[in-house]
This record gives structure tokens, sequence and C-alpha cells, in this order.
């Protein structure tokens, strides 16, 4: 009985660890192509918070409709998934500004 969990317990953990390295290789392989696909991001602060991007360690970035978005931290994507329209206005008008 020992030597049938012993592979079953190593397959689940190499499991979780496969599982947790494609997250990681499908966000930084879907970077690069939506990036370049993307509008610049043309703000120096985050869209939601309004904090200093940088401030709380890299920027968070994602591709909303071929727009760059640039986030100061991970908990302010929820937030602008939640309702896109309200801060893409801010986003519009702060865009002209500039």
């Amino acid at each position: 009985m020992q030597y049938t969990l012993v592979p079953i317990a190593a397959l689940a953990a190499f499991a979780l660890i496969t599982a947790s390295c494609n997250k990681q290789e499908e966000k930084t392989a879907s970077t690069p192509s939506s990036e370049s696909a993307a509008k610049s991001y043309p703000l120096d602060t985050c869209l939601v918070s309004g904090e200093k991007l940088g401030s709380m360690g890299n920027p968070i970035v994602i591709n909303h409709e071929g727009q760059e978005i640039k986030f100061c931290c991970d908990s302010c994507v929820p937030k602008f998934k939640k309702d896109p329209a309200k801060y893409l206005s801010e986003f519009e008008h702060a865009g002209h500004n500039h």
C-alpha cells in the first residue's frame, strides 16, 4: 500500500507545481504579444487608485479591448473589471489632458 501512495502523492505535487508554472508561463507568454498589440498606457498613475505606478512594486499590466491598462497592485484589477466603463471614462478624460 505504501508503494501506491508515494507515487500518487508525487504525481499530485508535480501536478500542482506544473499548474502554477503554466499559469506563470501563460501570463509571460501573453504579455509581450498583448503589449505590442495594445495602445500604450499614457499615465504614470494607477487607473483605479490614482497611486503612482511602481509605488507598490511592479505595475500590473492588462490589455483591455486593445488598450494597455496599468494598475499599482493586483487588488485594483478586479475593481476595474467590475466597472470598466467608469474607469475608462476617467482614463479618456485623463488621457486628453496629457
